[in-house]
């Protein structure tokens, strides 16, 4: 039993859906799996295990930042012997090449962090998805294709949400990064010490540049296409 999770040994699947919104986790239990149970909520963070389609799948949520996103990435990878986690979550376009709903299948993560400056002590390390888990999720979103646009690109995982220095993004934008998030390039670093599978899917709930955006309910209820193609590439490495 963990110190953040507090499930008991077995009650976590192998496969993990990660929203960092505990609500979404919620709704994704139950909208997607069947017989969903809840197996903790402990600091209002919620997780459940059902299956979908046979398969076992457990969502946990990570708040919001690296480090929240870190201590349950470790824990759920760690104590549970979590194999893989497709973090769900929502992001802001940096491009006019995106609309909002859009998906991001993110092959890599960028990051304004200092966390990865410390573990790798001054030097950079390039976080990225496990290539089989991002490839299973291409062709899941061809093969059932959604709505919106999906595109596969970078991240950029940011410390701040409402940051006092939006210039800093443009070379970021220049160099081909798509949206900006908080979590990805933790998440893949860790999911890389572990030796396991992760992979980020992010729908776009933001617009930078027009300045679109969702409301927080549907943030929280209406993002299902990319759940859809996370719940088949997860079961299908």
């Amino acid at each position: 039993m963990s110190t953040h999770i507090a499930a008991a040994p077995g009650q976590i699947a192998p496969i993990v859906l990660f929203p960092g919104d505990p609500l979404r986790a919620r709704w994704i239990a139950e909208t997607f799996l069947d017989d969903a149970e809840l197996y903790s909520e402990t600091r209002g963070m919620l997780g459940f295990t059902g299956t979908w389609e046979g398969h076992r799948v457990s969502v946990q949520g990570s708040g919001m930042g690296q480090p929240s996103m870190a201590i349950y990435a470790n824990e759920l990878f760690d104590s549970y012997g979590v194999e893989t986690i497709v973090r769900v979550g929502s992001c802001g376009a940096l491009t006019e090449k995106l609309a909002v709903r859009d998906i991001i299948i993110a092959n890599g993560a960028c990051t304004d962090s200092g966390i990865n400056r410390v573990r790798f002590n001054g030097l950079d390390y390039a976080p990225v998805a496990d290539f089989p888990l991002l490839r299973a999720a291409v062709e899941a979103s061809e093969a059932e294709p959604p709505a919106s646009a999906v595109h596969v690109g970078l991240l950029l995982s940011s410390d701040q949400f409402y940051s006092t220095r939006p210039e800093l993004t443009e070379p970021f934008v220049q160099h081909g990064v798509l949206g900006v998030e908080m979590e990805a390039a933790g998440l893949y670093t860790l999911a890389a010490y572990y030796g396991r599978r992760a992979l980020a899917i992010c729908t776009v709930s933001d617009h930078i540049i027009t300045g679109e955006e969702t409301t927080a309910q549907e943030r929280e209820q209406t993002f299902g296409d990319m759940i859809r193609i996370a719940l088949r590439a997860a079961t299908a490495v």
